[in-house]
């Protein structure tokens, strides 16, 4: 699954804003609300699978529940 698909899916609820750059070079950054969850550039290699929501749980939704479809 996609990136956008795993949050959206799981996270549409709280996340006002996601945007996803990508670019040249394999440039991939994920923001949510204008905050960079995750940076390719910075970590110099691209997301596991399950790593960018794995971090956005910790770091935005440890004790939100996952949207009730």
């Amino acid at each position: 699954m996609s990136v956008a698909h795993d949050l959206l899916h799981d996270y549409q609820h709280v996340i006002a804003e996601l945007t996803l750059v990508t670019g040249r070079k394999g440039v991939f950054d994920v923001i949510v609300d204008g905050e960079t969850l995750y940076s390719k550039g910075q970590t110099g290699r691209h997301a596991k699978p399950g790593e960018v929501l794995a971090l956005f749980r910790e770091q935005y939704a440890s004790d939100v529940p996952i949207y009730d479809r």
